[in-house]
């Protein structure tokens, strides 16, 4: 349970009244609420508060059910409002029954200044620090007036963050509620409306987040009787320092945890594209084999038309007897050496990426170009290392030779040429995708595992092998791509490999159990 979590178990806690235990010699909130009214009426009668039309009284009748009776008489069974059971002792009301609430307005910028000149003006939520207001504006003409005491709470924008006036006489603006108790204990209320912020949000019909005045007053609040809403919030500030340390140490658990699963994942991949994670076989087919097999299929599409003689010119790459690593294509062999970025075993082979799979980018978006089958397509932003997010794709138009170049099957591995260098994913869905031109499409000349080389771009894209030095401003280019080296085991060790790598990763995400 997180820290946020544990705080706001307590608060619903609080307003059941399972918090703190119940004394049967508190004056009932029925009591409590009487005179709350009574209250009202000689406020209204001396013109210092407006009569509240909406105004009802809620209780529990014979039936066991719950009814409201509003001031015109007319009364209404309320069970579906009622949220929890409270205990004996407590009432429901309506928060406007118990609260003044005043919104405020905003002023124009010729009616206040930076100055300390009349009173200080409230805006928003940058005004709120820790609990505590602070002050950068004052007006002389003020017309939305908190009084000391009152609690203010933000209302629109960030939503729901509170502090108590201890200021004095101030201005506030629309983003901003004072709520004044009459015979409620403003604390209790404050422990309210944290409990409930959600379901605030929730009932405001607006695109800008916000609490509305009228959602606010029509809330129902569980009064408990004056003397357990003190215990309540006696208790609740004994206990929310502990929770708030509680919430630093798990946020503190958690980036370690994280940490500690990065730092694994990363070991592991280490382990596996060196070699080191599963042992070698005798009996596995040499990867001399798989690069021969690879070479013949290529020829093979060459004939059929479907390759270009400069695809097959052959690259072999190899170690000599004085320990360095050369590169043979054609007639010319180069001395390679200060490329290679790690030692592998000697039934593996270093290969360019170039030589095992087939690749090419999507279509580039090309919004006054309108002919073509509308399709789907995926950019960068939906692949991600495990999985691609898929809502709201945008469509666009592709030509009839351009469908099957830009178009991804089941099994080809994807990946992106900009933002994060090198992220990867196999598509892995039955129904096929369009590729924007951001994203490279790898589909193996033979068969291969090509999950290794998922897990390869990985590891090389978490040490800096891609996405670090030597890739330019424009991303991970064609070019850049097809020269990778990469290693390349027997064909079954691949497959090994990457089975294993799914096993550990899968421990390491239910935490080791």
């Amino acid at each position: 349970m997180t820290g946020k979590q544990l705080r706001n178990s307590i608060l619903q806690w609080a307003i059941e009244g399972r918090l703190v235990p119940q004394d049967p010699n508190d004056e009932p909130a029925s009591a409590l609420l009487e005179r709350i009214r009574k209250e009202k009426k000689r406020l209204v009668k001396e013109g210092k508060i407006k009569p509240d039309k909406k105004e009802s009284i809620i209780y529990r009748a014979a039936d066991n059910s719950h009814y409201e009776k509003f001031a015109d008489g007319t009364v209404r069974c309320i069970d579906d409002e009622i949220p929890f059971e409270v205990p004996i002792g407590w009432e429901w009301c309506r928060l406007r029954g118990g609260v003044n609430l005043l919104s405020g307005q905003d002023l124009e910028p010729s009616r206040y200044t930076d100055r300390t000149e009349g009173i200080p003006y409230i805006t928003g939520a940058s005004n709120f620090s820790n609990g505590e207001l602070v002050v950068n504006r004052y007006t002389s003409s003020p017309t939305s007036v908190s009084h000391k005491g009152d609690l203010l709470i933000t209302c629109k924008g960030t939503v729901g963050t509170m502090a108590y006036n201890e200021i004095g006489d101030l201005h506030i603006a629309r983003q901003v509620m004072a709520i004044s108790a009459l015979g409620l204990h403003l604390p209790y209320i404050q422990i309210y409306l944290e409990a409930n912020l959600q379901s605030f949000e929730k009932a405001a019909h607006s695109v800008i987040p916000g609490i509305s005045r009228e959602t606010l007053l029509g809330s129902l609040i569980s009064v408990p009787p004056l003397a357990e809403q003190r215990r309540i919030v006696a208790k609740l500030e004994e206990l929310i320092p502990i929770v708030d340390r509680y919430g630093e140490a798990q946020q503190r658990l958690d980036t370690l945890n994280s940490s500690v699963k990065d730092l694994l994942r990363k070991s592991i991949l280490q382990e596996a594209i060196q070699g080191r994670l599963v042992p070698q076989e005798p009996t596995d087919e040499p990867a001399t084999v798989l690069l021969e097999r690879i070479q013949t299929e290529k020829q093979r599409m060459v004939k059929e038309g479907i390759l270009k003689k400069k695809d097959v010119v052959q690259s072999i790459i190899f170690k000599a007897a004085d320990n360095r690593h050369y590169e043979k294509i054609g007639k010319e062999t180069v001395d390679i050496t200060e490329s290679i970025p790690f030692e592998i075993p000697d039934s593996w082979h270093w290969v360019r990426i170039g030589h095992l799979f087939a690749h090419n980018n999507g279509k580039q978006l090309n919004k006054g170009k309108s002919t073509g089958r509308m399709m789907a397509y995926i950019t960068t932003s939906n692949l991600y290392w495990d999985g691609f997010v898929l809502q709201n794709l945008k469509r666009m138009p592709f030509e009839e030779d351009e469908i099957e170049r830009c178009q991804a099957n089941k099994g080809d591995l994807l990946v992106c040429e900009g933002g994060d260098v090198g992220r990867s994913c196999i598509w892995d869905h039955d129904e096929p995708i369009m590729l924007q031109n951001h994203i490279h499409k790898l589909r193996a000349y033979s068969t291969i595992c090509t999950k290794f080389f998922y897990f390869t771009f990985y590891f090389y894209n978490l040490v800096g092998i891609i996405g670090g030095k030597g890739i330019g401003i424009q991303g991970f280019s064609s070019k850049a791509l097809h020269n990778t080296l990469v290693p390349l085991p027997p064909l079954n060790e691949q497959q090994r490999i990457a089975d294993k790598i799914d096993e550990l990763f899968a421990q390491i995400n239910q935490g080791l159990k």
